[in-house]
């Protein structure tokens, strides 16, 4: 059989990790794919480096790529079957991903947030083209997450998948809880190692979770991508306080992508979660990824391993290489569907607000140390039918007229809670903020 050409836009670090992979496997991957898979273009602005990462790792006796700087001369390669889009944003690399569509060749990416903000569009134009667009890469790294939801749990009705889905965020947890160290002086480290970028907002704000959680929902409820209705989250505002009071009531902070069926709608929320520390997720540390599964069939599954890496997402990458070259001579019609459901299929189902997500929570609150405060701040929970599960109220330091206390609480609608704290923080033996985060058992 003919090799199959594909056109690498990018060769940076997945997409370097792409082409050693590749060129390195290159055997073990035909006997998979029933063909030779070879990159035969290359697009790069740094042209020198690009030349010399293909001229390194091209196999003795085999033709080396093409490199342009034009990323659309590649895509406009006839010869060229399958696009690997790792420019990464939503801009051009939307661009050239249409294009792609639009000349017939099928489409492998890495690129969450394009798919998460403009997903409905391109899967909408690869269907009518007859081709496939591959994005294992784009959740998780080298977890194959998006094909066990995908084809895996087929059989099952999905109830609700949680994760650690952003290795930056969990690497600044880690560090939090095992030395004691605030957030910005642990985030300055995590940037001088090369886990968070020089601007980190999309990874300590949630964002990139978010984008992240929206293509899993996707997938598990059979609903198009809804990224401007996921509600998002940061870990800025946590203090190594509050790690290690989560620590002492048994409990682990960790950014968590959460989401769930839920009453008449669908879960769709990025936060600072509490999770029991004797959970198997909550011991994922470092700049670990894990996908925590719940099927009705299958019952939880836990999908672990590197989130993010130059081979690690490579590994994703030439993974949908292998799938696609495999299915590029099956009819459009009996190849699994991008969203595992048939297109027919999608239900708009509502994305709830969070205001009416139920959860339980962890309060905060610095109190004047006298007589009647707590009884004043029980009440308010009451009058909000917010139960209290666990309390624990901090002496005072020597000297010190104010102390902490903590509250765990039952299950309860954000809303209610809403209210209550705005009444808690009116009360005048309390100082500032209280401090709020959710905590889900799983």
């Amino acid at each position: 059989m003919e090799p199959m050409d594909v056109g690498l836009l990018g060769i940076g670090t997945v997409g370097g990790g792409t082409f050693r992979v590749l060129a390195r496997n290159r055997e073990e991957i035909s006997r998979r794919a029933g063909r030779e898979i070879r990159i035969t273009r290359v697009a790069d602005k740094d042209l020198e480096r690009a030349r010399a990462l293909v001229a390194g790792n091209t196999p003795a006796g085999a033709a080396a790529a093409k490199v342009t700087a034009d990323a659309f001369e590649v895509v406009r390669d006839p010869s060229v079957g399958i696009v690997v889009e790792l420019i990464g944003g939503y801009g051009i690399a939307r661009e050239l991903v249409l294009e792609a569509i639009e000349r017939g060749k099928h489409v492998v990416t890495a690129n969450k947030a394009l798919l998460a903000l403009h997903g409905n569009e391109i899967f909408a134009r690869a269907r009518a083209r007859g081709v496939m667009v591959a994005f294992e890469a784009a959740v998780g790294g080298g977890i194959p997450i998006i094909k066990a939801l995908r084809e895996g749990l087929t059989a099952n009705r999905i109830e609700w998948i949680a994760g650690i889905i952003n290795g930056t965020s969990n690497f600044i947890l880690s560090q939090m809880r095992d030395k004691g160290l605030s957030f910005d002086t642990v985030l300055a480290e995590a940037q001088r190692l090369g886990y968070a970028e020089a601007d980190p907002t999309f990874d300590i704000e949630g964002i990139d979770a978010g984008h992240k959680l929206t293509i899993m929902s996707a997938i598990a409820f059979g609903v198009p991508m809804r990224f401007e209705a996921a509600y998002t989250e940061g870990i800025t505002r946590l203090t190594a306080e509050d790690i290690r009071y989560a620590e002492e009531l048994g409990y682990r902070i960790k950014l968590l992508g959460i989401t769930r069926r839920a009453g008449d709608g669908i879960e769709l929320r990025v936060h600072p979660t509490l999770i029991p520390a004797r959970r198997l997720i909550a011991n994922v540390e470092g700049v670990m990824n894990a996908v925590l599964v719940q099927g009705d069939a299958v019952g939880q599954t836990l999908y672990y391993g590197a989130g993010a890496g130059a081979e690690p997402t490579a590994s994703a990458v030439v993974a949908d290489l292998v799938d696609v070259t495999r299915l590029a001579t099956v009819d459009p019609g009996n190849r699994v569907p991008h969203l595992a459901f048939q297109p027919d299929q999608m239900t708009e189902a509502r994305i709830l607000p969070i205001s009416e997500v139920e959860t339980a929570y962890y309060l905060r609150m610095r109190v004047q140390d006298r007589a009647g405060v707590l009884a004043d701040i029980t009440r308010i929970l009451a009058d909000r039918e917010i139960s209290i599960d666990a309390m624990v109220q901090k002496e005072p330091a020597q000297g010190e007229a104010e102390t902490d206390i903590i509250l765990l609480t039952h299950r309860t609608v954000e809303r209610n809670m809403d209210e209550a704290i705005t009444r808690i923080e009116a009360l005048p033996t309390v100082s500032g903020k209280v401090t709020r985060l959710r905590l889900e058992d799983l």
